[in-house]
């Protein structure tokens, strides 16, 4: 089991008193679990938060090679980024594309380290207006350059046995309801927070909500197989599937690549495919 941290352990950890633990927990999003009436904090999700509430990190000591073949993405998952990936390693002999699922904090971060050519992002703005540049504008020294993919619907994936019991946010904290959820880090889980902030329902007595699985698809299968009743996720892994899906809103889902490496051979041929034919880039109903 993971190491848990009390009330009083949080507090020295990040400096600070424990009455201020308690206002992170109600404001910021601080991860905690009450057991037996206390609060009980697992220091992998705590790790996990001080480092998505980071700003200003210096810049990175890494450089990739030149390119030489291979094209790394890091970032958010998508099942059209999949398709894509896919056909641009049928189509370009002496090229390999390969993908990393690390959440789109997770992308940003490889890519501000040198670690990927691309990474894919869907992070909602504070303003719930735009996506993805006020994130890059914390996060970057050199700004890279953003460059839409897709666009898609995010919501909430239910079982088809449980509309009468979920018709919105607020009733997934209903105590006959299981959820599954997305990693820390990823913006389906960031949205999907603040969801719940502004319906008023308290995470922490969401039954599952610790419970984190990887990917959309993971999700979709968690509910598929009847161990979870919701999730947050994507409605094009609702149709897949053939899951209910609670529509919340269309994101924008972009790449994000550094100046330098943008007329790199391997990612100039990934951007071309946007314009291919034999791919279906229109959302996925």
């Amino acid at each position: 089991m993971k190491k848990l941290l009390s009330t009083r352990e949080v507090a020295e950890y990040l400096g600070i008193n424990e009455k201020m633990v308690y206002t992170l927990v109600a404001g910021k999003g601080l991860p905690a679990s009450k057991v037996t009436g206390k609060w009980t904090f697992p220091v992998h999700l705590l790790e996990q938060w001080v480092e998505t509430n980071t700003l200003n990190y210096p810049g990175a000591t890494y450089q990739l090679p030149p390119y030489e073949g291979l094209l790394i993405i890091a970032g958010s998952n998508d099942l059209l980024l999949e398709r894509t990936i896919s056909l641009f390693n049928k189509s370009f002999e002496g090229n390999v594309a390969v993908f990393g699922n690390l959440g789109s904090m997770g992308g940003l971060r490889a890519l501000r380290r040198n670690m990927c050519h691309m990474a894919t992002s869907h992070l909602l703005q504070e303003n719930s207006d735009d996506y993805n540049f006020e994130v890059v504008n914390q996060e970057f020294n050199k700004k890279p350059v953003i460059v839409n993919f897709c666009r898609r619907e995010q919501g909430l994936l239910i079982r088809k046995e449980a509309p009468e019991k979920i018709k919105g946010f607020e009733d997934i904290q209903k105590p006959e309801i299981q959820i599954v959820n997305r990693s820390i880090g990823t913006g389906t889980r960031l949205l999907f927070d603040q969801e719940l902030k502004k319906a008023g329902v308290d995470a922490q007595k969401i039954k599952g909500y610790h419970h984190e699985v990887n990917g959309h698809i993971e999700v979709g299968l968690e509910i598929l197989s009847g161990k979870a009743d919701a999730g947050p996720g994507i409605k094009a892994v609702a149709t897949l599937l053939g899951v209910g899906f609670i529509p919340l809103r269309w994101e924008r889902y972009d790449l994000l690549i550094a100046k330098e490496r943008f007329f790199d051979k391997g990612v100039q041929h990934f951007l071309g495919m946007l314009q291919d034919s034999r791919l279906n880039r229109s959302p996925i109903l």
